[in-house]
């Protein structure tokens, strides 16, 4: 039976909480206006994408009740576990899109790689929690936490996913430096891989490439590859100071924005609310971060320091990400945005992150 120990009750934390429900709101009331259709108001999206919300409420209940310091002890094997789901998806996976990435369990189909950004995380903080605050991370001490956040990525590099692949790899990067990765060693990272960066162009795949080359150039394809990126400026654009209002958004009615509900969801949002509402949506997304940060410099241990920090880092660059890719300012990944995008594994996986990060505030004060 689920018990929760009532001193918690006494210090819920009702900001973040507040936060997460409101941006999650906003995401449902967007992907309703980007997959409406006349005579049918409310899509199938909206509704699975509630129905994963409900279910991911009761999971961010679930994330409080426990405490994260007995979590901690099963980090390898929620770790192994969630890699072996990544191994499988290559296997027996479920396509979509031109990729496979979902594991069909029953009557749904899951993606382990959202669920692994909290899992790796959880397992970074595990194994560094010990040395953090006390001395920078020798190299030695980082090649085995460096080898458990690579195999994952390639996993999720061959479905393919850059996109999740990079949030997950920047949820790890921000645990490493919380921890005391080396500033020395980003100077040398950076001088040996910026050389290479021309090479490991010619291994990426077709559409990856064409990507970077319309970001270079965007004229460059104005109606093949590089119509995505368009479309979208075009409609954030359009949307000027007030926006065309709510279920008005030309860009997004007259189809010419692709994938409205799911990476190019901000564009939607843009268009119809203007870049006032852009605003006020970017001001909860950066309010959502630092309350996240609060929470890690607020815990009263390592080990939930370096957890919040990771849960909240992952989701601050996968927004950076999204929002600087659907303006133009960076080169189209294929990343959705976190709470707004339509997913039922990212938006379960993301309020599992919630609840991780109100356990760790609730926590400081019963021990």
């Amino acid at each position: 039976m689920l018990r929760i120990d009532r001193r918690l009750l006494a210090h819920i934390e009702w900001p973040l909480l507040v936060l997460a429900l409101l941006v999650t709101g906003v995401g449902l009331l967007t992907i309703l206006s980007a997959t409406f259709h006349d005579g049918h108001l409310v899509s199938a999206y909206v509704v699975r994408q509630a129905t994963w919300a409900g279910l991911g409420l009761i999971g961010m209940v679930l994330a409080i009740s426990i405490d994260y310091r007995t979590l901690n002890r099963y980090a390898y094997p929620i770790y192994g576990l969630l890699l072996l789901a990544l191994a499988l998806v290559l296997v027996m996976g479920v396509s979509g899109g031109g990729a496979r990435r979902w594991l069909g369990v029953g009557a749904v189909a899951l993606q382990p790689s959202e669920f692994m950004k909290v899992g790796l995380v959880l397992l970074l903080a595990h194994i560094l929690h010990r040395w953090a605050g006390e001395r920078r991370l020798t190299i030695r001490r980082l090649i085995g936490p460096g080898l458990l956040i690579v195999v994952p990525m390639l996993l999720i590099l061959k479905q393919p996913d850059l996109g999740t692949a990079i949030a997950l790899g920047m949820g790890a990067f921000t645990v490493l430096m919380i921890a005391g990765f080396p500033v020395r060693l980003l100077v040398i990272a950076a001088l040996v891989i910026g050389p290479l960066l021309p090479y490991g162009y010619h291994h990426l795949k077709p559409y990856q490439q064409k990507r970077l080359d319309n970001f270079i150039n965007p004229q460059a394809d104005r109606l093949g590859s590089g119509y995505h990126a368009l479309q979208s400026q075009i409609a954030i654009g359009s949307g000027q100071v007030y926006g065309k209002g709510y279920l008005k958004g030309t860009q997004n009615q007259l189809k010419f924005l692709p994938e409205q509900h799911t990476d190019f969801i901000f564009s939607v949002y843009a268009e119809e609310w203007g870049f006032a509402g852009a605003a006020v949506l970017l001001v909860l997304y950066l309010a959502l971060v630092l309350r996240g940060a609060s929470i890690a410099f607020r815990a009263r241990d390592n080990l939930g320091a370096l957890l919040a920090a990771g849960l909240t880092g992952t989701i601050f660059w996968q927004a950076v990400i999204n929002v600087g890719m659907t303006s133009g300012a960076l080169p189209v990944v294929g990343i959705t945005l976190p709470f707004l995008s339509y997913g039922g594994s990212s938006m379960l996986a993301l309020l599992l992150s919630v609840g991780l990060l109100m356990n760790i505030s609730m926590r400081r004060h019963t021990f």
